[in-house]
């Protein structure tokens, strides 16, 4: 089965400057849920890779998490979506762990649960350290505009390695590309 990774803030949820602190706050983005469903009917595993450094910060609990990646479950569930796996980093920037973006330490916890190679795999997020993250783990990036994707995009044509990733309004128009080329 092909795997394909996700950032979560910006691709599956709306993202928020002020941190997504609890359940109430986690808002799909329009067509996430069905786009992750229509992947995985097709043969894909969806995993996601997030950094939640507002942990470390006292923003939210584990347990405020927890219930956040319920109800990202849930909806991708009553869409036949599914997730692999989540790996997020608690950590925050100063912690100088391996698990948080842009190091691919998530990826490979990914890779460690599923027994499974990410290389190949699309990594999707909507920040520059996403796909950094992606291409350092042997993954093909591709860019959101949702969340900071648009702001992202005016930075790739700086970064050589990143140069010609594409480019996708939403996980809806990412997933419409990748089941096309199927």
């Amino acid at each position: 089965m092909p795997l394909i990774i996700l950032d979560r803030d910006g691709v599956l949820n709306e993202d928020s400057d002020a941190y997504v602190k609890s359940v109430d706050e986690w808002i799909p983005v329009a067509g996430s849920a069905e786009a992750v469903g229509r992947l995985c009917k097709a043969g894909y595993r969806i995993a996601v890779a997030t950094n939640q450094s507002g942990l470390a910060r006292g923003y939210f609990s584990q347990s405020d998490l927890d219930a956040m990646h319920t109800k990202m479950t849930a909806l991708a569930a009553a869409e036949g979506g599914e997730f692999a796996h989540i790996a997020w980093c608690p950590h925050g920037p100063d912690d100088h762990c391996d698990c948080r973006k842009p190091l691919p330490g998530l990826i490979h916890q990914i890779e460690q649960a599923l027994d499974t190679s990410a290389a190949g795999a699309w990594m999707v997020g909507d920040s520059i350290r996403d796909l950094q993250a992606g291409l350092a783990a042997g993954c093909k990036p591709a860019l959101l505009r949702t969340g900071k994707g648009a702001a992202s995009e005016a930075r790739l044509a700086d970064i050589t390695a990143l140069a010609d990733t594409p480019v996708f309004d939403n996980l809806a128009a990412f997933a419409d590309h990748v089941l096309a080329q199927a």
